[in-house]
Order: C-alpha cells, then structure tokens, then sequence
C-alpha cells in the first residue's frame, strides 16, 4: 500500500489526461477562489491603506536589507515553524496539518503528471511520501478538530457542532482520510468499496479547492504578507498608531509622559506580565 502509486492505478479506469486536467482546474479554482476572496473581503485594499497609513506616522524609514532580514525572520517564524502560537499543542498540530498537507498535494502532483502510469513507476519514495503526508494531516487535523478548538477546549461546544468556518478543515480532513482508504482498498481488492471511497475522495478534495471563496483556504496566502507587514509597521515605529512598550524608569519616557512621576512617581514599580503573566490553555 505505503509503495504503491494509486493514481498510476487509477489510469486502467480514467486517462492521465482527464486526471492531470482536473489537477490543473482545482489549481485555477483555489486561484480565482483567493482572488475573488481578496476582493470581496478588500484584504489587499486593507493593507495598502494600512501600509500608507502606517508610513505617514512612521519614524524611521525601514531600509531594504532591514526588510529581508524581516522576511527572513517571517518565513522561519510565521511560516515555517508556526511561532505566532503560543500554545505548544496548538502549534504541533498545525505543523502536522500544514506539512501533511503541503507533501499531499505536491507528491499528489508529482506522480499524476511525471508517473500518470504503471509504464512510468514512480520511485518508491513518492508513494510512500504521499502516505505519509496524508497520516500527518490526518494526525494534526483530528487532534485539532476533537480536542483543541477553542469552542471545544474553552467552551465545551460539541465536535459535531458545524459552522461554515469548519468548511476548510473538514474538507482537508475528509481528502485525506478517503485518500488513504481509497489507497488501502487498491492494496487489498475491497472492490465497490474502493470505488465509493475514490468518489468520496473527489467529492471532498473538489469541495476543498471549490470553496476557497468560502473557507479559510485563502488565508494561508495572504497570512505571510501579514506578518511581514506588521514586523515593518514596528520596526519604523508607526506601531500602527498603538502606544510602544515602554521603560516607564527610563527618564526620556517620563520626561515625554511627566505624569508618570505624579501618578506612580519617579521609579515605578513592575507590574508584571499582564496578559502574558500565564500561558494560554487553550486555542
């Protein structure tokens, strides 16, 4: 099953060609989906405005080695490695999803277009990736769905409470899992079976790429831009117009708020963490 390629398979049944265009159509679906989605939400509007805004108010201009670096740090942080969750279960499993997702489809891709036939096998590894990248997400996302949503952890909301933001998860979750039956059903001659779990296969990756309008598809894209840009807003100090962090011992800080000194006097106390006094037990 973990070495063999089920859409090299699959082409007794459907040509590669029809395969490698269904391929192509999801792609121009999660395109025009995130397009459509950027349109109606006006999240590139929002941020240019906000990018205008934040540069008027600035005070310094952030130079472009300064903004690599930001980048730099972006990708390993926010993209790669999930920091913006502080909570460590949280985080797991979304790098769980998010990995399984990523070798899922691309190892998906891969072998429908370079291996669409049992002529041209694919090497051992990308079937094997494919499994593996499918367990991931299935691992992450049931972790995320029955026990870490933060209506399920904090609220005691039932798992089978549905809502249209489930959409994007439930379809990930569902591609996946019929994936891998559908997979085993191949392995072991389940018969009509096998049939049913590939047609559900079809419905829910084609509901998952179909609904991007509709889901948290698009977010994924335009999240990195995000955090770049509010790195860039803090480190020109326009800090999105909010007040800065600051030493209220620092005597340039008091001479710029002098009621410091008459409310909580020339060296005030600390007042601890605030908000971050303890760590989040939950989404």
């Amino acid at each position: 099953m973990f070495m063999t390629n089920p859409f090299a398979e699959l082409s007794a049944h459907i040509s590669p060609a029809i395969q490698q265009g269904y391929v192509i159509l999801m792609a121009i679906l999660v395109a025009g989906g995130t397009i459509l989605d950027m349109m109606h939400k006006k999240s590139a509007k929002y941020f240019f405005e906000n990018a205008q805004k934040a540069k008027k108010s600035a005070k310094r201009e952030v130079g472009a080695g300064e903004k690599a670096v930001i980048a730099v740090k972006v990708l390993a942080d926010e993209v790669l490695t999930s920091g913006e969750f502080c909570n460590v279960k949280r985080r797991i499993s979304h790098l769980f999803t998010m990995y399984g997702t990523v070798i899922f489809i691309v190892t998906s891709a891969i072998m429908i277009f370079q291996y669409p036939t049992p002529d041209t096998p694919a090497p051992g590894y990308l079937p094997l990736l494919w499994h593996i990248g499918a367990l991931m997400l299935c691992f992450g996302g049931y972790w995320f769905w029955f026990g870490i949503r933060v209506d399920v952890a904090a609220e005691g909301t039932k798992w089978y409470h549905l809502v249209r933001a489930d959409l994007f998860i439930l379809s990930l979750l569902a591609t996946a899992t019929f994936g891998l039956l559908w997979s085993f059903g191949l392995s072991s001659g389940l018969g009509r079976l096998t049939t049913l779990f590939f047609v559900l296969f079809v419905i829910s990756s084609t509901t998952l790429f179909g609904s991007v309008l509709w889901s948290k598809f698009a977010h994924m894209f335009f999240k990195p831009a995000a955090a770049f840009q509010k790195r860039v807003i803090m480190a020109d100090g326009s800090a999105e117009n909010l007040p800065m962090d600051y030493d209220l011992t620092d005597p340039e800080v008091q001479k710029r708020f002098p009621d410091i000194a008459e409310y909580m006097g020339n060296n005030p106390a600390y007042m601890g963490k605030g908000i971050r006094r303890e760590a989040p037990n939950h989404y």
